[in-house]
């Protein structure tokens, strides 16, 4: 049998259960097409969670206007970093944490790689937390009402639906994705019809000034504009490994920056326009005020939303367990980060005060993925030119051409995360960077950490190649992916 035959057999197959592991992905198993990875990571951004982050920018005192333009322009380039990350799975079709072997040695990739498997437990308690009070809200109007017993059916049923598509492997999320982001689009057309005629949008009412209005713009480009795409960038490999060799670089650059710039903009912007209107609750809440007889599409909406972003997060964190050389199947993994995120979720429930604490605290974490990500792109891109020794990030650390621990990446990422950290404006003081503070309250973390650790990252490469001899070359003769 052909590839092609062997190709087309798989995609009869439907959500077969994902067999793959870490290892790279055949050809003729790269099924994936360009509206494949728009709808998955379209689906993973329609979230309750960008209607409150949208409404950041009216509560920090700017317009609406200026909202929309910081939301924008910040996606731009967020979306275009995490197009730029899609695009280095598509080529050597290797999961993201796996790639990061090449920039910080075989076992040294083991500190990012342990990050990437806590943080996902705990943004996928979060995720669901944050839509429990909205499904009860939305079913309240439609004349059911449960109190706390209702709020944990409703935790426990999403919990299960969403671990076991996550479990069964990215067949199954592509699939999910692709039946119901389509109905999900529709009822958010309505919604936003229903929003802008039922809402007194205020479009030019600012009251942040001077520089407290570059603060707000700052700290509004880090929540949801440029940080947003940047906090995606540890899963993107993840799933455009399964892309079609046959697609360009091109075309999955465009599905996938797209698949993320059009819900959160969107969706950021429906949150900012009803937060405008001056109320001051919050706009997820107003929205299920607004839409009346529309509750249950409504909420429906909400309950696709953690199910779609957190199906993504589970896989990932699943495959990133593995990166860590353990031996386990990664079915294991991600029933095993199910439970432990529903007993997040579960202390959640019982105390506020945790879930704020929590909350900051996975804030405080993303810190380092901006200079992670400057550091992974300027060593693919920059350094390889995209061509890459794929065998040698599986093989032994005494004989992989990565090496063991490559000091220089540990160095520009510890160099990235100080620097972050310094221009950081976070709620609890000990996330408020002192200069960042000196600046006013701008926040610029994501910019320096990203151009400190890629910028030392590749000084360091400079400087080990000026000492090195023309018969040994930095970058590896590998094959192009």
């Amino acid at each position: 049998m052909s590839n092609n035959e062997i190709s087309q057999a798989h995609e009869r197959t439907g959500a077969a259960f994902d067999v793959h592991g870490i290892e790279p992905v055949p050809n003729e198993h790269r099924t994936s097409g360009q509206l494949d990875q728009f709808w998955i990571w379209a689906g993973a951004n329609v979230a309750p969670i960008n209607w409150v982050l949208g409404a950041i920018g009216i509560q920090l005192g700017l317009s609406l206007v200026e909202t929309l333009m910081v939301i924008v322009i910040g996606n731009v380039l967020g979306c275009a970093l995490f197009g730029a990350m899609c695009v280095v799975g598509h080529r050597s079709g290797v999961p993201q944490m796996v790639l990061s072997r090449l920039a910080f040695g075989r076992r040294g990739a083991w500190l990012p790689t342990l990050m990437q498997v806590l943080m996902p437990m705990g943004w996928v308690a979060i995720n669901t937390w944050i839509v429990l009070d909205l499904a009860v809200a939305a079913l309240e109007r439609m004349g059911m009402s449960g109190g706390m017993e209702l709020k944990y059916a409703i935790a426990v049923a999403v919990m299960l639906i969403q671990v076991g598509i996550a479990t069964w492997g990215f067949h199954a999320i592509r699939y999910f994705e692709r039946y119901t982001m389509p109905v999900v689009l529709l009822i958010m057309i309505a919604m936003t019809v229903l929003a802008f005629t039922h809402v007194d949008i205020h479009w030019h009412s600012s009251t942040a000034h001077g520089i407290g209005k570059l603060a707000a713009m700052s700290q509004l480009m880090t929540a949801i504009g440029i940080g947003w795409g940047i906090s995606w960038l540890v899963y993107a490999s993840d799933y455009t490994r399964f892309t079609k060799p046959a697609l360009t670089s091109r075309q999955v650059f465009r599905a996938t920056s797209l698949g993320m710039f059009v819900p959160t903009v969107w969706l950021a912007l429906l949150g900012a326009a009803i937060a405008s209107a001056g109320s001051g609750a919050d706009p997820a809440q107003l929205i299920i005020a607004v839409f009346g007889a529309m509750a249950l599409p409504v909420l429906l909406v909400l309950v696709h939303g953690p199910i779609a972003t957190n199906i993504v997060v589970i896989y990932s964190a699943a495959l990133a367990t593995l990166s860590l050389d353990l031996r386990i199947a990664r079915w294991v993994v991600s029933v095993v980060s199910g439970i432990v995120a529903l007993s997040i979720l579960y202390l959640f429930l019982h105390s506020g005060a945790f879930a704020s604490t929590f909350e900051n605290l996975m804030v405080f974490f993303v810190v380092w993925i901006a200079p992670w990500a400057g550091i992974v792109l300027v060593d693919f891109f920059a350094i390889h030119r995209g061509r890459i020794d794929v065998e040698a990030l599986y093989r032994h650390h005494s004989t992989s051409s990565c090496g063991d621990v490559n000091w220089p990446g540990m160095a520009a990422l510890a160099l990235g995360v100080i620097a972050a950290w310094l221009f950081q404006v976070g709620s609890i003081e000990s996330m408020q960077g002192p200069l960042a503070m000196a600046l006013g309250g701008i926040d610029l973390s994501w910019f320096s950490g990203l151009a400190t650790g890629g910028g030392s990252y590749y000084v360091f490469y400079l400087a080990r190649r000026a000492v090195r001899s023309p018969q040994a070359p930095l970058v590896d003769n590998g094959s192009s992916t």
